[in-house]
This record gives C-alpha cells, structure tokens and sequence, in this order.
C-alpha cells in the first residue's frame, strides 16, 4: 500500500466519483438557494447575544468595527473556498479540497475535525434552541419543566426533538430542505430588518461616545484557562481601545461561522463553477452588512455600559418602552436556530458521504436514497447523534471546540490554494483568488492569530480529539481506503493517463 502521503485523489477522480450511479446526488441548487443556505446558517443567536457580550465587555460602540474586522477575516477565507468550490465541485468541502491538495492523512484529519464544528456544532445549537422555545412557551404561559428544556435539563427532548425533525426534512430531499431553509430565513431577516428600521429612530447620538473607549488591561487567566498566545508569548489581553476592537472580532468571528458549509452541496449544485463562489460570497457579505447594522442600531439605542448579556436587544428594546419586542426578537431567535440546526447537518451529512464513497469509513453508510436521491443511512446517523448528544450531553465549553476546528479548516483551506495553484495549473478555475498568494496567505495567518487567542485547554481538547481520530485511521481508514488499494477509478495516476 501506498504512504499516507502520497495517496493525493486527483480532481478529476473525485468529480468522476459523482458520476457513480449509486454515489449521484441530485442537482437542483442555484444560486439563490447557496445563498439563502448561508445566510440561514451564518444568521443565528450571534446576531441576537454576542453584539451585547463584545459592546460591554470588550469594544463599546466599536463592536461595529469588530464585526468588520470578523467579515474582513472571513472574507479572505470565502474567496479561498470559493475558488476551491468552483474547482472541484465535489461534496466534502474542505474534506475533498484537502485530498486534492495535502493527500490522504491531511484530508482524513480536517474530515474529522469538522465533525467538531457540524454534529457538535449542531448539538450546541439544538440545545440553544431549546432555551429559546421554552422562553417563547414561557411568555405564552404554557412553560415546560426544566428537567426536559433548556441547558440544565436531565433529558432535553426539545433539543432532540428538533434534531430529529430537521434529518426527516433533510432526508426527504435538498429542494424541500432549500424550501424550508428559505421560509426561515424570510422570517428572520424580516425580524432583524425590523430591528433595525424601529431601532433606528430611538439611537441617541450620545450613546455613541466615546465610540472607541480608552483602553484598559484585561483580565489575564491563568493555567489552561489562559489564551494560547498568553501562555506562549506573554501576550497580556486588554479590552476597549484598538486592542478591545480586535479582542472583540476574535469574539464575533464565530458568528460567521457556516459560509463554508455552501461547499459542502456542490454536488447538489446545477452549475457550481458559476453559483458556489456567487452563494459563498454573497452570504458573507449580506450578514456582514446586517451584523454592523444591528451593532450600531443596539449601542446607539442604549448605552453599551447598560447593554444585557443575555439578552442585548431585547433589553435594548425594552429600556425605550418597547418591551412586545422581546417576544417578536425571541421568534427571530427560534427561527435562526431552527436554519441553523438543518444546515449543519446537511454539512455533516455530506462530509461523511464523501468520506465514506472514498472507503475510509465504512461504504455502506454513502447509499443514496433511490427516489430522494440523498445519502439517507449517514443523514439519519448524523441526526440520531446529535439527538443523542443535544439531548444527554452538557456541553457546555466544548461549544469552543466548535469554533477551533472552524479556523483549523480555514487555515488548510487557505493554504491548499496555493499548493493546488502550483501542482495543478492547468486545472480550469470559474473563480480565482486575486493576488495570490498574498491573500491565502493572509487568510492563514488571520485564522492562526484567532486560533492562538482560544483558551489552552480548547486546544488540549482539540489534541485528544485528533488523537482518537488518528486512532480510528489507523486501524480502519488506512487498509480500507480506494486510493489506497489502488483503485483505478480515484488514482492520481490513472487520471493523469
């Protein structure tokens, strides 16, 4: 057998590997729908609670700029994955961009990590969504018992209940998950632009100074709570001024999280060389403008001394005599989640397909329905897990390992763009990063910075999860994979024949 590093699966195996009968998706995405995907993902409790969170403790009325130093940020990365997506347009997203590009080992190790990211990022979620559904219930009168709702339930059958619910809709095919997908997102954006117009005529100006508050030290942590370039460097974090700007976009950053999960549909994309880069793009950049509209809209309304941590722009709302906001806002909450839960999944989903067609995991588990034309048996696993996780599991702060295995897989991503601009240039591109390799570059070391400013134990955690993983290649992945055992229809050289 070959070495894990030189097992690279050529793109054009891969794309030919979507050509396979029982392994064919069925295309029916435009444009539209990648769109609508990503901002139903990107939208969720970020836009509702971190705004408060950054405002008061980190940034003040700049926490607007956070957002667009976070949007900058992601948008380096968007460009990288758009010219990957329109490329190789293959289900798997950075799963498939890192096999074409590092080889075998490289791709199994970021398919692993974004388990972290979508099936715990989904249960992080799902449990979110349950507190939100119970508060509704709550305003209605009718709440149900902590024991089986919210984060402290014994058994949180909301939680489940939802995730359960999304992998029904998943299954049952990508048009009707786009369909429902798009119905909530209307919702959403018609709460969140109503926030801002009725917003808007309650800012007063002098709650925007000092827009930029003088800074001052932070609190430093110590041990493994600490941040990583704290312990590394001595780093010693500081809040409002410039450094609270960028210490706040390390915070909002993850309220971006998800355009990536657009790549994950590419087989299910009608033209994916034209519509991927438009659907990732264009989702970064209508969140971004909504996440500085509502920033600026929440801190001119109140004063970010004053702002709710839990609750910023319902409180906000309320400090101006409008508290029936609370509940039309708690709405716009339950739908965000409810998008979000589904379009992790979908990302799960379709990750695990394309790992498993490629035989390191078992290859039963990549059946595609017969009539749905969906990878039914992995879409009902993934939603039977993270049922099982929302629903027992206090995560707790391993929603941080959410957010290290995102940058890890924007890093390789980035990275991967130049590897691939070098060994393969004859490859055609519908989408090319501009000024490369100065901009993947920079959407590294950007990913990096923000990776170093987690705590030390996210990324002990991260270790240990990567170490299982390395476990289950070894024992499994390796003497099982296609490339591996020379399979004529995925080797690099068989397709450079």
């Amino acid at each position: 057998m070959a070495s894990p590093g030189t097992r690279v699966k050529s793109v054009e195996a891969s794309i030919r590997d979507t050509e396979e009968p029982e392994h064919q998706l069925r295309r029916n995405l435009s444009a539209l729908d990648l769109t609508v995907f990503g901002v139903g993902v990107i939208i969720g409790t970020g836009i509702f609670v971190l705004t408060g969170v950054v405002a008061k403790e980190t940034a003040g009325p700049a926490v607007a700029l956070s957002f667009v130093v976070a949007g900058i940020v992601c948008g380096l990365a968007a460009l990288c994955y758009a010219e990957f997506a329109s490329t190789v347009p293959v289900a798997g997203s950075a799963y498939t961009f890192s096999y074409a590009t590092f080889g075998e080992f490289i791709a199994w190790i970021i398919g692993w990590d974004l388990v972290l990211e979508l099936a715990l990022g989904a249960a992080t979620v799902s449990v979110g969504w349950s507190g939100y559904f119970n508060q509704l219930l709550g305003d209605l009168g009718i709440p149900l018992p902590t024991s089986i709702a919210g984060e402290t339930a014994t058994v949180n059958i909301p939680a489940m209940a939802i995730a359960l619910i999304m992998t029904g809709v998943l299954v049952l095919g990508i048009k009707l998950s786009s369909r429902v997908t798009a119905v909530i997102v209307a919702i959403k954006l018609v709460i969140v632009l109503l926030v801002i117009v009725v917003g808007v005529f309650y800012i007063k100006g002098g709650n925007y100074h000092p827009f930029i508050p003088p800074a001052k030290p932070g609190e430093s942590g110590s041990g493994v709570t600490a941040p990583l370039i704290q312990l590394i460097a001595g780093f010693t974090p500081s809040t409002f001024g410039v450094g609270g700007i960028f210490a706040g976009a390390a915070i909002v950053f993850f309220a971006f999280i998800g355009f990536d999960i657009v790549a994950t549909a590419a087989e299910e994309t009608k033209k994916p060389e034209r519509d991927l880069p438009r659907g990732i793009i264009a989702s970064l950049a209508i969140c971004t403008v909504l996440y500085v509209a509502v920033s600026l809209v929440v801190v001119g309304m109140q004063h970010y001394t004053e702002l709710s941590t839990d609750a910023p722009l319902a409180e906000a709302f309320r400090s101006v005599g409008l508290p029936v906001f609370s509940g039309i806002i708690s709405v716009g909450a339950l739908a965000g989640l409810t998008s979000v839960v589904m379009i992790l999944m979908l990302g799960q989903s379709r990750v695990l397909f394309a790992m498993s067609r490629d035989h390191l995991l078992p290859p039963g588990l990549g059946k595609v329905h017969p009539k749905y034309r969906t990878p039914y048996i992995i879409t009902i696993a993934t939603g039977v897990v993270v049922a099982l996780l929302s629903g027992f599991v206090p995560l707790g702060t391993l929603a941080e390992l959410v957010n290290i295995g995102t940058l890890f897989a924007f890093v390789l991503v980035s990275i991967g763009v130049i590897i691939l601009r070098r060994t393969r240039p004859d490859l055609p591109r519908a989408f090319r990063v501009p000024g490369v390799p100065v901009v993947p570059i920079l959407s590294a070391l950007a990913c990096l910075w923000l990776m170093l400013n987690l705590p030390a134990e996210t990324w002990i955690r991260f270790a240990v999860w990567m170490v299982i993983g390395l476990g289950v290649y070894w024992l499994y992945s390796w003497q099982h994979s296609r490339v591996g055992r020379g399979d004529q229809r995925t080797t690099t050289e068989a397709a450079n024949r």
